[in-house]
């Protein structure tokens, strides 16, 4: 890409006020309502100047290349590519992920889980803990990362999801404590005779129902796995399977943790009841005050 400066105004190019200026209106054009504070982050990913130097250097000329490498991201920007798939990272539970297509973008919200694993594993219990649907790996590496002993098995039926997740444990020195298996949420685990010995099986499955996928923020509809986020007619028939599949490998007492959309928990609830073999429901509510995780337990034989 290749831009012609003299061609152009001040208003448009020159220095890296200009240049902020710019950019912030063309994400404002294009419906982003996080554009001034993207425009920063934008500028500061490809320039690798703060935002408290964009600031005090607003009058700094910008070269050609400069201003050409800035624009080409801010154009994949107002397409509504995700902030997080262009920079290549976001950051979950205080650590830096690497994200891409292939993976679901860690949310805030999904911290929760991770928070709900470690109130139930000591930091010196030698737990099992499965993490499916792990995409970007953002849980079990947050989990392995913070709980040494723990053994923990991460599954995920892209085999494109894994190689970004294992990605993340190398880069954070936990690829070595987690098991990685390429499968539809627990079948990898048939063959691993883990009957009755899981502490904990946390999800953040897919949960969106099909008829709510035209209206999602073009963010979501048009650049992350649809695989990843449709769960099918209802919405909650990955839930229903987890509960059905997970009994087998809990142990007496070990929890079933699972991520849903706003206004699942009553249905979510009748499927533990019509499943059986759980004790009672518990759920957590995000920071929104939005029914976000629910939590049961395997009832002893």
């Amino acid at each position: 890409m290749s831009i012609d400066c003299a061609a152009m105004t001040d208003s448009t190019c020159g220095t890296v006020g200009s240049l902020i200026q710019d950019t912030r209106a063309r994400l404002a054009a294009a419906g982003i309502t996080s554009g001034d504070q993207e425009a920063v982050w934008l500028i500061e990913f490809v320039l690798g100047i703060s935002s408290m130097t964009q600031v005090i250097d607003r009058d700094r000329p910008l070269s050609t290349d400069e201003l050409a490498r800035v624009q080409a991201l801010v154009a994949r920007r107002t397409t509504r590519e995700p902030l997080q798939y262009i920079l290549g990272t976001q950051e979950f539970c205080g650590i830096e992920f690497a994200v891409t297509p292939a993976v679901l973008i860690p949310r805030p919200e999904t911290e929760l889980l991770v928070g709900e694993v470690l109130r139930r594993v000591a930091p010196a219990q030698e737990a099992t803990v499965v993490d499916v649907c792990t995409g970007s790996g953002c849980i079990a590496v947050a989990v392995a990362r913070l709980r040494s002993r723990t053994r923990v098995i991460a599954t995920d039926i892209s085999s494109a999801s894994l190689v970004v997740a294992r990605q993340n444990a190398r880069r954070h020195g936990v690829d070595d404590r987690i098991t990685w298996m390429e499968g539809d949420m627990l079948e990898p685990l048939v063959e691993r005779k883990l009957d009755g010995c899981v502490d904990v099986v946390v999800a953040n499955p897919p949960y969106i129902a099909e008829s709510n996928w035209t209206d999602l923020q073009p963010e979501v509809r048009d650049f992350e796995p649809r695989r990843a986020l449709v769960a099918g007619p209802r919405g909650t028939e990955s839930h229903e399977r987890l509960l059905q599949d997970a009994r087998r490998y809990l142990s007496a007492g070990g929890a079933l943790i699972m991520e849903i959309g706003a206004g699942q928990g009553k249905e979510v609830h009748q499927l533990v009841e019509n499943n059986g073999g759980y004790g009672p429901v518990r759920l957590l509510r995000d920071p929104a005050d939005i029914e976000r995780v629910v939590i049961v337990e395997r009832k002893e034989e």
